[in-house]
This record gives structure tokens, sequence and C-alpha cells, in this order.
């Protein structure tokens, strides 16, 4: 992956800055070359300020830093999406995005917790319960959503609502990683059901 930075004159890229567990857009930046690079070697998101002509680290001032997770190029070359974990609020006004718009992670949990179920399979210790149901295989994880959903089943002919919510929490949760072991998401569902719903 190579920016083109002598598509413009000034040298400067667009970078757009995406949280990478909630996908809310935090804010836009511009890098010039030595910008970008930085940003690569430190993990801190680092632009090039246009009013204060110099590069500047988000960050360098209040203490909340961007670190970047991931980096991609867009299809022409000259323009930036990073994603990146914020440390705090992103806007100099004190607000979660320069949108004014509250980074939550309850605006779309399902998609955190699909990101985390992703992240444990790839990198999760040996201490995570996650990472060891993909190594056991996809017979584990179907079994395991049937055992959740027995005994949800149990709890639903009972009258203790607590237990049934936490089965329900926990069959959900199986099934997330049924869905990702079987390399889908729950949006592929939700698809059909639309689909469906629409015909």
């Amino acid at each position: 992956m190579q920016p083109d930075f002598n598509k413009n004159a000034d040298g400067l890229l667009p970078a757009v800055i995406q949280d990478a567990f909630t996908g809310k857009v935090l804010m836009l930046g511009y890098m010039n070359q030595q910008a970008y690079e930085i940003t690569l070697n430190s993990k801190k998101i680092t632009f090039y300020s246009r009013s204060k002509q110099r590069i500047w680290t988000k960050g360098e001032t209040s203490g909340n830093f961007l670190y970047w997770e991931n980096i991609q190029l867009d299809c022409d070359n000259d323009a930036l999406l990073i994603k990146a974990k914020p440390q705090g609020p992103v806007c100099h006004t004190g607000n979660d995005t320069c949108w004014n718009e509250k980074n939550d992670l309850h605006d779309d949990f399902i998609k955190h917790l699909e990101n985390i179920i992703d992240k444990r399979k790839s990198t999760g210790g040996s201490e995570s319960y996650t990472k060891s149901l993909f190594e056991m295989g996809i017979n584990k994880i179907a079994q395991k959503v049937g055992e959740e959903a027995v005994e949800l089943i149990i709890e639903a002919k009972d009258t203790n609502d607590e237990l049934f919510l936490n089965e329900a929490a926990d069959l959900f949760f199986h099934y997330l990683i049924l869905l990702k072991a079987k390399n889908f998401s729950l949006n592929d569902v939700i698809k059909i059901l639309k689909d469906r719903h629409f015909k």
C-alpha cells in the first residue's frame, strides 16, 4: 500500500478516522508523507496541520491519542480510511466526534461484539473461551449452540425471568460464534429476513 502524496500540489491526502469498534466516523484530518510515516511507526495517528503549518499528533496536548488498528487506501491511492482506537473525546470541543455524535457502543453493540469474537478467533490467548471454541472446530460450536438452545427452552417453561434472559444471551452469543465459524455475520441473516419481508 503506497499513498500517492504527489497527486495534490500541497502533498496532503485526506484521512478519515473511524472508530475501529463502533464504526463511528470520528474526524477528518490531512497527512503528508512525514505524518503518514510517523503514524505507521508510532501507532499514534499524526496529521499535518494546515492552519499551524506543522506536523501534529492527535492528543499531543489533550492526551486523547488515537491509536490506529487498520489503515486502508482508496481505489485512487489518494485518500486514507484509518480505523482507530480513541483514548477519550476526539474533537477539540470535548465531543466524542467532530460531528457532535456520541461514540457509544450501545449504538451498535452487536457489531462491537462481532468484532471482539473476530479478534478472539485470530489473536485470543490460551485463556480465551471464545478462541478455545474455534480451536475445537465447527462440530463443537454447533453442539454448544444446541445445548444453549435446550437450556433456553427449559427456562422458558419456568417463571424466573432473569435466568431466562441470561440463557437467551448465552444462546445469542454462541449463535454469533457459529456464524463467524461459517464466515458469516448477523447482517447476512438480516439480509435474508429483509429479502423475505419485501418479496
